[in-house]
């Protein structure tokens, strides 16, 4: 998916429409090692040409395989996502003047007469994984993971425990203390 700027110019003052189907498991798992398996990502969308900047629309849709947050199953989840893209060589960043710094940082400069939108896919996948992960049957109860001597605590469940712990619970240094005030019941 990449364009010389000299082709794109071709497109002045219309767009250039594209569909692309792109394999980019290898790639994705050196940059997140935790991707298990990526599906063939589907590319669709146009590029803007105009004497301002080359201006980038396009969906993305795959599916992700992410190890559960819980027990670590693969779990298959499908992204689409939509992407806006404005880029500018160096001649016409600097022709900018009605636009504040704030605005310029949100353009892709041009190190090359070349785009590449391989990269702003990668990039887009790579910020838009989910942060928590769950298989069906993890969705449908709260039961979390336990073993023989360990178990997973949710935060509600563990200051619940210290609560009880510290009502039951007598410091032995003062347990003969204890004792005395049963004398007088």
């Amino acid at each position: 998916m990449k364009w010389a700027l000299a082709e794109l110019n071709k497109f002045r003052n219309s767009q250039l429409n594209f569909t692309e189907s792109l394999d980019l498991t290898e790639s994705l798992q050196k940059r997140e090692p935790s991707i298990l398996d990526l599906d063939e990502v589907l590319v669709e969308g146009f590029i803007q040409v105009d004497s301002q900047a080359y201006i980038a629309h396009f969906t993305v849709n795959t599916v992700i395989t992410l190890p559960s947050s819980r027990s670590l199953e693969p779990v298959r989840i499908p992204l689409s996502l939509t992407i806006v893209e404005e880029y500018m060589t160096p001649a016409q960043l600097n022709a900018l003047v009605d636009v504040n710094d704030e605005d310029k940082q949100l353009i892709m400069p041009l190190e090359k007469d070349l785009i590449d939108l391989t990269e702003a896919v990668e990039d887009y996948i790579l910020l838009n994984l989910p942060m928590q992960v769950l298989t069906e049957s993890e969705k449908s109860t709260n039961d979390l993971p336990k073993g023989d001597f360990w178990q997973v605590l949710s935060e509600e469940d563990l200051k619940t425990k210290e609560v009880n712990e510290s009502e039951t619970t007598i410091d032995p240094r003062l347990a003969k203390l204890s004792e005395l005030f049963k004398d007088e019941e």
